[in-house]
């Protein structure tokens, strides 16, 4: 029998953390919510809303648990929902004094943890001695900036314990946000990961002006390879044609509100990786995670021409346009 009454908190002050939070407001009396940056605590506080995302989202200050201070969220909630970007997760964490022990952590962090090369689901059970039954993963096909509008959205609970599973569907659901569970919590979470790459070199093409012709083709081999790529690191009956896999990707590779596809867009138009991430105000995943994933792919000899090309304009400096003629006849 699920215990209704785990307090939950959320982690994070971006744009997916407070759509996660404004999902649980719609059925908890209180959210935990940890944001490192006092200001954007007290400007919330003082005028019900997130100063730098989500600005339109009005929350109502009494269902708020609002701290600056990571150790107090942590011990007083059960449940931990971690939504801070994967290249500031080891440093926020590096901040905690109170033990994880006996606390049920869910991850909606869609990318790896560049000083383990871990997924987050691997890096908590790794390194802080979590049980994998008591790790899960929220993951879409679903923007934060569609939910701030209340559209339809659907998400996927993943945990290898169902009780865990319900519990966080039941939280998350309401009028405008479907829920369902799935104990593939490896491969979710690697989806992902490695939608984000995909979205990345989706921007590239059409910054590189390829049309839609060549993205449908690139969107059908994108599936395929991460399907390959999953089945090399956790081989398990899933059907890769699911929203958790191929919606997620779907979205995040199409959608105007995909930052890793803006990210890519920016880089295929001739900007380097640096003046593109400064530009932008957002954290893209896939930069993060292209590194990661090539690493992982040569170690287990998986086949992704895709990552490959975006590992090489990122962090080879390959010529963009030179690098993407090349994968066009890698795809079929």
């Amino acid at each position: 029998m699920m215990n209704e009454k785990k307090k939950i908190a959320v982690f994070g002050g971006g744009s997916w953390a407070t759509a996660i939070v404004k999902m649980l407001t719609e059925n908890l009396e209180v959210v935990g919510w940890y944001m490192r940056s006092s200001s954007s605590v007290e400007h919330i506080k003082k005028n019900h809303h997130n100063p730098k995302y989500l600005r339109s989202v009005e929350f109502n200050p009494t269902q708020l648990d609002l701290s600056k201070d990571i150790n107090k969220t942590v011990a007083t909630y059960d449940i931990l929902i971690f939504a801070i970007p994967s290249a500031f997760l080891v440093s926020e964490l590096a901040k905690l004094k109170q033990p994880l022990t006996g606390k049920i952590i869910f991850s909606a962090i869609k990318g790896i943890v560049p000083e383990t090369g871990l997924i987050v689901g691997e890096h908590f059970n790794k390194e802080y001695n979590i049980p994998l039954e008591d790790i899960g993963v929220i993951t879409g096909p679903c923007h934060a900036e569609e939910v701030a509008m209340e559209r339809l959205s659907y998400l996927t609970i993943a945990c290898q314990k169902e009780e865990n599973a319900r519990l966080m569907s039941t939280s998350l659901k309401s009028r405008y946000i479907k829920t369902k569970i799935s104990d593939d919590i490896i491969g979710s979470e690697y989806a992902a990961m490695l939608k984000n790459i995909y979205a990345v070199a989706a921007g590239v093409a059409h910054g590189l002006g390829y049309g839609d012709n060549f993205q449908s083709v690139l969107m059908s081999n994108a599936i395929r390879e991460m399907k390959r790529f999953i089945n090399k690191v956790h081989k398990m009956k899933r059907n890769i044609n699911n929203s958790a896999y191929l919606g997620d990707l779907l979205v995040t590779g199409y959608s105007v509100f995909s930052r890793n596809r803006q990210f890519g867009n920016m880089i295929g138009k001739g900007y380097t990786v640096k003046a593109a991430q400064m530009e932008m105000s957002m954290i893209a995943e896939g930069y993060y995670a292209t590194k990661s994933a090539f690493k992982i792919k040569e170690e287990n000899g998986a086949n992704t021409p895709i990552i490959d090309a975006v590992f090489n304009v990122l962090y080879q400096n390959k010529s963009a346009k030179k690098e993407f003629k090349k994968l066009t006849s890698k795809l079929d």
